[in-house]
């Protein structure tokens, strides 16, 4: 009779997993307040999450002022314990981890990169490298004093040419997630022909590359002075436009729809973006049936293109455009709510020209307007702006036969300065 082999599963010591991941640990560092984690779960969880104690002690950690000098302490003797048990019972191999780097390396790095074009972009991929490999070395890169400026002018002399450097290079630069006040002053104001570098980069036909420069552009559109924001070409304005009508990724779709939102309050940039065919794109979006975010910032940059003469007539004029921004009233958020009714009262306080209040009425945003007012989500603002604008046309939406009685029964009662209140007609 054939013995059956039975397989034992072997239980791993308590002492080799991270409180953390609870797997086993590739590289245990032991924290101030004695207990031993694995660095990337820790590091993780400071760098990342943003948390000041230690995850099984609660106590606090005396964390310095710079996040790369933390006294994380190697456990040599517990990971040769884990890489003994392991060659013994587990298919898994934990080689030795490499150490960590350091803002010396990182320098040593762009020292090497002047050296030639091939030393170059062979280094570009190294920091590429590196900072992919986890938030530490993100930090890290970050930190190191000229490695920002050095990859912005990169970006500013390569954008012109179809540059592999380029490419690497804001690639690198969007995966440190700058800070608006960051990238402002080591990428604007250290490099003034950046934003001009980033219309070109733009231009190109890679889309990864277009996706990062708009990301960048999004930052910068959020921190740039007034005077900066009110002087960017009409250039810029297109290829935002153009990232979103070639829907080059979801991600790229946000960040170019915020870059609008952040740019349209001046009143030139509204014109400008208008002009690039920004509020038909946006329509576009919104009739696709985006995700909740991407809703919010088209209905967003909807009603911030409408803030100008040239932004409300292209509404009226795209036929689906007002029923696009009606549909997404009371159905996405209460932001996209207060975004779509803000941009229905512009156009009909400021163009209200008689075919226009027809199609509202017809296409069903009067009688979204008159769902807010009993909607307990809206809030009392919103409300006072769709009674104003209700009482402005009452005339004309009242007698309307697309507004049906149920609708009409929401509508609000006329004011005494309404009564008196010119008709369209008299408006226009």
């Amino acid at each position: 009779m054939e013995e059956v082999e039975v397989e034992v599963e072997v239980e791993v010591p308590s002492y080799f997993v991270c409180p953390i991941s609870l797997e086993i640990m590739r590289d245990p560092v032991i924290l101030p307040s004695g207990i031993t984690y694995d660095r990337q779960s820790i590091e993780r969880w400071i760098f990342a999450d943003g948390k000041t104690t230690c995850p099984v002690t609660r106590l606090p950690l005396p964390l310095p002022a710079d996040d790369l000098d933390l006294d994380l302490t190697p456990n040599h003797t517990l990971r040769r314990l884990i890489q003994a048990w392991s060659a013994l019972h587990s298919s898994e191999r934990f080689p030795t981890p490499k150490p960590p780097l350091d803002k010396h390396s990182v320098s040593r790095l762009l020292q090497e990169s002047s050296a030639s074009r091939h030393h170059l972009l062979s280094c570009l991929r190294k920091l590429k490298a590196l900072v992919s490999e986890g938030e530490r070395n993100r930090r890290c890169v970050e930190s190191t004093p000229g490695a920002v400026e050095f990859l912005a002018s990169v970006v500013a002399s390569a954008a012109a040419g179809d540059d592999a450097e380029c490419d690497v290079a804001i690639d690198v630069l969007a995966s440190l997630k700058l800070s608006e006040r960051r990238i402002v002053e080591a990428v604007a104001e250290k490099n003034p022909e950046f934003v001009d570098a980033l219309v070109g980069v733009l231009r190109r036909p890679y889309y990864p590359s277009r996706a990062h420069a708009v990301a960048i552009l999004r930052s910068l559109a959020g921190a740039l002075s007034p005077a900066r924001l009110a002087a960017l070409g009409e250039d810029l304005f297109r290829e935002v436009v153009r990232v979103l009508r070639d829907r080059v990724s979801q991600q790229a779709t946000k960040a170019a729809l915020q870059a609008l939102v952040e740019l349209a309050p001046w009143g030139r940039n509204r014109v400008k973006a208008v002009s690039a065919g920004a509020v038909e794109v946006v329509v576009e979006i919104l009739l696709e049936g985006p995700d909740r975010r991407t809703c919010e910032l088209a209905l967003a940059a909807a009603e911030r293109l409408c803030g100008c003469a040239e932004g409300r007539a292209a509404l009226a004029r795209h036929p689906a455009g007002v029923a696009a921004v009606a549909k997404k009233a009371l159905r996405v958020s209460h932001a996209a709510t207060d975004r779509a009714v803000r941009a229905l009262c512009s156009v009909a306080r400021h163009a209200p020209a008689a075919a226009v209040l027809a199609e509202m009425a017809s296409v069903g945003a009067v009688a979204k307007l008159c769902l807010v007012l009993q909607s307990p989500d809206c809030g009392d603002r919103t409300k006072e702006r769709v009674r104003e604008v209700l009482r402005l046309h009452s005339r004309v939406w009242r007698s309307s036969p697309c507004l049906s009685p149920q609708f009409l029964a929401l509508y609000p009662p006329p004011s005494s300065s309404s009564s008196s209140s010119s008709s369209p007609r008299d408006m226009q």
